[in-house]
């Protein structure tokens, strides 16, 4: 918050990360908010044991409920002096409530029923371990700006006096240094490309340098490369970990011996470098759990929607409202395949945000659940025609690769409307994944659809779920057919439903079931009797159709 008149939080104070969560999570029950002293971290309450709180944290009062436990947590707290406790919204504040926190000099914050508290715990971790997000980052390692990779690879280079690459896991150049242009051509492909050539990725391999280097936190020496159109000069690399995990590698082009200096310099490096990488991936982190948050709050259009617009930056603007499910996700039916389907569903979310930043900037996208949920801004489109022809684009793009559906919401001018486009959305969204055209349907699903592409279907679906949520069935001229064809495994429901699909035409109709024109006539004849249908009655005709369909969508 940095407008005039404004408070500004110093970088962990409890005001800075109720800042940061707005209404999505947390909200104010009593207390006052401390600007100026930093969080030392988040703990969870634990009545029967006594474990030792960082200094002025954040305490999480799981499953504390009603005013006298919380009394008993806030009093049980009091020589820790935390800078807030968390227990489950509504807070029912009482006097003796209130006094608590104020003697203790304790926040109480409320979290909001829907997230959970494991959600909570890490995001706070998260938030804490990040600079403040959209805002530039003031913190830093080693005297080089946090996540400046570029910065460090310099750094590294001078210290060395050699031409630096960080790497990940998968020889991807994360950053480099100046001098690259005259190491050999290997180097300067893989700074042009942004990632090692495989022919040397396979030496390398093959010579066992990359389970060399995962097992030591030495720094090793790999020798020169021959290929046939140059050669690679020697390497000095040295693996980058956080604890047991290996985040990446440093090479740095250099000829001479691993001399006991270089190889402190390179270890040291390798620190720096892995709180650089850490900081990276947990500002990645923050940013998409945030962005849920805030757009998962927004869709819902309760309270903290409109703060939640406001920090999208989309309040006051007409958008609408998509949502995109993957339609040939493999079943979740172990452990390594659900961890695939979510590998899948997150890459599709990142594909559709790029896409979405390049075309309709300002979007806000998320994977909430097993569905991407995007807010796309539509000046000038009240039909959200453009949005359709974006989302085609999309799937155009992925080929065939991916298969998805997306559904497009009606246009929202405010926070009501939003809601009602998400719920739009989702009506659309299941017509397309249950749609099921039977074997002599001409038309195809569509990938992508409004409403009025699908309302028919749509409120089939719904019909059929408030029958089924009635407890009603199938009566009439249709259950008598269904009868008689399980008794007798005969083909009435089915001729009866390929001459409403081809309007009457019996040959038609005879050529879609395989059979002679005169067996379905007498088949025809046969339902007509047997379920004293009129088919000359408009009424009974469109009452016999609606029930086949509901037929339809039950099979399906």
């Amino acid at each position: 918050m940095s407008a005039a008149g404004e408070p500004r939080f110093t970088r962990f104070s409890l005001g800075r990360v109720l800042d940061d969560l707005g209404m999505t999570l947390l909200e104010v029950a009593h207390g006052r908010i401390d600007e100026t002293e930093n969080i030392g971290g988040v703990s969870i309450y634990d009545p029967v044991d006594e474990p030792i709180y960082p200094e002025h944290a954040i305490v999480l009062g799981v499953g504390v409920h009603g005013p006298e436990q919380i009394v008993g947590m806030l009093n049980a707290l009091g020589p820790e002096t935390p800078a807030a406790v968390v227990v489950r919204s509504p807070v029912e504040l009482t006097e003796e409530v209130r006094r608590a926190s104020d003697e203790h000099g304790t926040t109480l914050l409320g979290l909001a029923r829907g997230a959970t508290w494991t959600q909570v715990a890490a995001l706070l971790r998260s938030l804490l371990a990040e600079d403040d997000i959209g805002e530039a980052r003031v913190d830093s390692f080693g005297g080089i700006p946090s996540g400046d990779l570029f910065a460090v690879a310099n750094a590294i280079s001078s210290l060395i006096s050699a031409p630096v690459t960080i790497e990940d896991r998968s020889s991807r150049v994360l950053a480099f240094s100046e001098g690259q242009l005259h190491v050999d051509p290997g180097r300067v492909e893989t700074i042009i490309g942004r990632r090692v050539p495989a022919r040397i990725t396979q030496v390398l391999t093959e010579r066992g340098v990359f389970r060399d280097l995962y097992r030591s936190e030495d720094p090793l020496e790999v020798g020169a490369i021959e290929f046939e159109d140059g050669h690679a000069t020697e390497r000095v690399a040295i693996g980058v970990r956080a604890g047991d995990e290996v985040l990446g590698t440093i090479w740095a082009a250099m000829d001479g011996p691993l001399t006991p200096e270089l190889t402190t310099t390179l270890r040291d490096a390798a620190k720096l470098v892995a709180l650089h990488l850490l900081r990276v991936r947990a500002g990645a982190g923050v940013q998409r759990r945030l962005r849920a948050e805030l757009l998962s709050t927004a869709l819902e259009g309760g309270a903290g929607a409109s703060d939640a617009l406001s920090r999208l930056n989309l309040m006051g603007k007409p958008v609408c409202v998509v949502a995109a499910v993957l339609t040939e996700a493999p079943e979740e039916s172990t452990d390594v395949a659900g961890q695939t389907v979510m590998a899948e569903r997150e890459r599709f979310a990142d594909a559709f945000t790029v896409h979405l930043s390049a075309l309709r900037p300002g979007s806000a996208v998320a994977l909430l659940s097993d569905t991407v949920f995007g807010i796309i801004p539509a000046p000038n489109d009240p039909g959200c025609e453009r949005v359709v022809q974006t989302m085609e684009d999309f799937l155009d793009r992925l080929g065939g690769h991916t298969s998805a559906s997306i559904a497009v919401g009606p246009l929202a001018h405010d926070l009501l409307d939003v809601a009602r486009s998400r719920a739009t959305a989702q009506r659309v969204l299941r017509a397309l994944q249950e749609r099921t055209p039977s074997a002599n349907a001409v038309n195809i699903a569509p990938r992508v659809a409004r409403l009025s592409d699908v309302h028919a279907l749509v409120l089939t679906l719904e019909l059929k779920e408030l029958m089924t949520a009635r407890g009603d069935e199938i009566t009439g001229p249709i259950s008598a057919l269904i009868e008689h064809d399980r008794k007798h495994r005969g083909h009435l429901v089915e001729t009866l439903q390929a001459w409403f699909d081809y309007f009457g035409d019996v040959r038609q109709a005879a050529t879609a079931l395989f059979v002679h024109p005169n067996t379905f006539r007498y088949r025809l004849r046969r339902a007509t009797e047997i379920a004293s249908i009129d088919l000359g009655d408009a009424d009974e005709r469109f009452a016999a159709m609606l029930q086949l369909r509901l037929i339809a969508r039950k099979n399906g």
